[in-house]
């Protein structure tokens, strides 16, 4: 776990300036998929995101041989070339392994960043058993991205029955739902992309 020493020299990945507004994506990213670039797309049109970081964790004790991180971290910048999203390994130097301890290390060596979380509806039916959910959502905003096969899940979640769906993202806790076209993804990319969304969830869920 990252302490205040630790997280206060690693270096940003990428820009890092006062009014920046910087998506969060995590996940194992083992492998980077268009469902992952369909969040941060849709995101940083809608909250007019500066950049989108990807978070690729170290490894997921739940998901035995992953690719190494470095490989993952190549195809992920692969994927997203030029759409400026950053891919970074980051949370190897802040020895973070749960989303909270990332999002708080974050915070402490960028303050001068605004910080929202993304991720997929998928991702938002398990978040309420995800290691001490509530601190997360008292961190910083939360942006959903609706995707097909869970459009209702912002109706049932705990997260948004806890805060509410606002119209408009403000200071956390506060959770915004997004929607974008969802016509054009076949059926078999939506199964293998669940199924790895699956897998992203247990890097956070409470042992």
């Amino acid at each position: 776990m990252a302490g205040k020493r630790t997280s206060r020299w690693i270096a940003p990945p990428g820009p890092v300036a006062p009014g920046l507004t910087i998506g969060l994506l995590g996940g194992s990213f083992d492998p980077a998929h268009g469902g992952h670039l369909y969040v941060s797309e849709i995101a940083k049109k809608a909250l007019k995101l500066d950049y989108v970081w990807w978070l690729v964790s170290p490894g997921n004790v739940l998901k035995p041989d992953p690719e190494p991180l470095a490989v993952r971290v190549m195809r992920a910048r692969n994927l997203a070339h030029g759409a400026r999203i950053i891919v970074t390994g980051i949370e190897e130097r802040l020895h973070t392994r749960f989303t909270i301890d990332t999002v708080t290390a974050l915070g402490r060596r960028f303050p001068q960043v605004r910080f929202i979380w993304l991720m997929g509806s998928d991702n938002l039916e398990q978040f309420s058993r995800w290691r001490r959910w509530q601190k997360i959502a008292a961190a910083l905003p939360i942006a959903v991205v609706r995707r097909p096969g869970s459009v209702l899940a912002s109706l049932h979640a705990p997260l948004a029955r806890r805060l509410g769906v606002a119209r408009r993202l403000g200071p956390a806790p506060s959770l915004v739902v997004l929607d974008g076209p969802r016509s054009r993804e076949s059926s078999t990319e939506l199964r293998a992309e669940a199924l790895g969304a699956a897998a992203e969830a247990m890097l956070n869920l409470t042992p």
